[in-house]
């Protein structure tokens, strides 16, 4: 049986782009996927199909056990949905929004506010509840989007880089509300640049790059296709870099890596603990004063850069002129709409 969201062969051109290229998804339900990519990969594209903005030019996708092109009005009835902008009406206050959404569901209008009451105390927007959008921050709109989605709470969630534009606190706040949802057997499809936060809340992670899933696997999983530990050293004195890299040298099992600016060296190793002991033993008998020593396991980040070539971007998204959003992209989704 395929999971609470399933894709296959989903393939998606813009003119001569292919966004997507054969993507295949299955998140079982009640867990949460990571989808992971550089800007431009596919990440937002594939959401849209699987939320019914886009047709796909070929391939099936089933959500929450719905054909997404044959039944999308069934489909839409039973997600949640926060893309990469917050989708606010400005002109209304943000008891308003939620009210509105929650009567859009076919709530009733106590019980619609009643439950924007709850959100609003949630997200931390009580105090501003009763102001127009248009005067919130951007990070305040941004936890009103969010607020938005959970109106109701369907048993299939999207969200689309939720967290960004988000202070550390309301991040926090906003990974608890995701573990209390998947708690409750919400089955999350999650599309993120920090990628701490795929390693804290997914169950598995998907990583796409031009259009195609090119990995896939729990975090763990995928650190360990990476490879190896490090050990990492910085020294008090810069003019030790040299004598100190000399000695890991000694110990690495690839290239030493220096950073003179943080007067850090690292090197991959294999020996684990034991063989930190046997470094920091030949540091000291060398006389090289150090303020941090480490031993590291790979991170996604290093994950990320070995699949993709860089770093994750924490950018603006697929919507510009990369073949994942633009003119040809918005009247897709105005047509879907």
């Amino acid at each position: 049986m395929p999971g609470a969201i399933y894709a296959e062969g989903l393939v998606k051109t813009f003119g001569k782009v292919r966004a997507l290229d054969g993507v295949d998804l299955d998140v079982p339900e009640g867990t949460v996927l990571g989808l992971l990519g550089p800007n431009g990969a596919g990440k937002t594209t594939a959401v849209r199909v699987l939320t019914t903005l886009l047709r796909p030019d070929s391939g099936r996708a089933v959500v929450a056990g719905l054909d997404v092109l044959h039944k999308p009005n069934e489909v839409r009835r039973s997600i949640g949905l926060s893309g990469q902008f917050a989708a606010v009406d400005e002109y209304l206050t943000g008891r308003e929004n939620l009210q509105m959404v929650g009567q859009l569901y076919q709530m009733s209008a106590r019980a619609a506010k009643a439950r924007a009451g709850e959100l609003l105390e949630r997200f931390n927007l009580a105090e501003a509840a009763d102001r127009p959008s248009k005067t919130y921050s951007g990070g305040m709109r941004r936890r009103l989007d969010l607020a938005a989605a959970l109106v109701v709470s369907p048993p299939v969630m999207f969200m689309d880089e939720p967290t960004t534009g988000l202070d550390p606190r309301n991040r926090q706040q906003l990974w608890e509300v995701i573990q209390e949802l998947v708690a409750g057997g919400t089955t999350l499809l999650l599309t993120t640049q920090y990628l701490e936060e795929a390693d804290h809340l997914a169950h598995d992670i998907a990583v796409i790059d031009h259009g195609r899933v090119i990995a896939r696997g729990t975090s763990d999983e995928l650190k360990a296709q990476t490879g190896g530990e490090r050990v990492e050293v910085v020294v008090h004195d810069r003019q030790q870099l040299t004598p100190a890299t000399e000695i890991l040298n000694r110990f690495g099992r690839g290239e030493t890596t220096v950073e003179q600016h943080t007067r850090k060296i690292t090197v991959p190793v294999a020996g684990g603990a034991k063989l930190l002991a046997e470094v920091i033993r030949d540091l000291d008998a060398q006389g090289v004063e150090i303020d941090d020593i480490g031993l590291r396991r790979p991170t996604l980040d290093d994950v990320f850069i070995s699949l993709t070539g860089h770093a994750a971007e924490a950018g603006p998204g697929e919507n510009g002129n990369n073949g994942n959003g633009g003119p040809d992209a918005a009247k897709e989704m105005e047509a879907a709409l």
